[in-house]
């Protein structure tokens, strides 16, 4: 019987690494889902919700200005959206950045999550639905609307808000795959020859110098 191969330590390395990637990613959905607990409690603290005045002949009736308000829950939650997006796409750029593009789909599916659940989180503590606040009130009774999101096109802004971080680090940041620039290198200028000297007695005996060139 042949014995199984052993991995290599350079496979041991990546398998681990993937590994490391999926647990930093479970702990990076974790992190989304309490970021959406908490946008959905500002959400609903931060969005004045008109109201419905309950006439005597059962009719409920709201004001010109409070209309205006109907859509101020969609512009809250698209600004927390902006604000939790952001700051799950830095923190998805710190860690993922080395496994190059899924990051971006990895960030947008975090906002995606953390949108959701704050969506549906801070429908649920508006408390009880608005017909059945309005079919229990009494004249003269001022019954709020529920907190909803009217546009559900906000929920893509989360996204777009998690993505714009890594694309901005992606175009901006330094290219860690390009070469290294050398330094550059000052050229001596070496001298191909040296001139020798020695001294020659010549046939009348007087000492004479000459110069022999030697390559080096």
């Amino acid at each position: 019987m042949s014995a199984a191969p052993t991995p290599t330590p350079t496979g041991q390395v990546a398998v681990s690494a993937r590994r490391d990637d999926r647990t930093a990613a479970a702990i990076m959905a974790g992190i989304a889902v309490i970021a959406g607990i908490a946008g959905a409690v500002l959400w609903r603290l931060v969005v004045r919700l008109p109201a419905y005045v309950v006439q005597p002949d059962g009719s409920a009736t709201v004001s010109e200005r409070a209309l205006t308000e109907f859509f101020a829950g969609d512009a809250w939650y698209t600004v927390i959206g902006v604000v939790v997006g952001a700051g799950l796409g830095i923190a998805t750029w710190r860690r993922f950045k080395g496994i190059g593009w899924p990051c971006a789909f990895l960030a947008a599916g975090l906002g995606l999550l953390a949108g959701l659940v704050c969506w549906q989180l801070g429908e649920i503590l508006g408390g009880v639905p608005f017909d059945e606040r309005l079919a229990a009130a009494k004249p003269g009774d001022t019954v709020p609307i529920a907190l909803a999101l009217r546009s559900p096109s906000a929920l893509a802004v989360w996204a777009f808000a998690a993505v714009t971080p890594i694309l901005l680090g992606s175009a901006l940041g330094p290219d860690e795959e390009a070469a290294p620039r050398q330094p550059r290198r000052r050229r001596r200028q070496v001298p191909s020859k040296q001139a020798e000297q020695r001294e020659v007695v010549d046939d009348l005996g007087v000492v004479r110098t000459e110069e022999n060139a030697s390559n080096q």
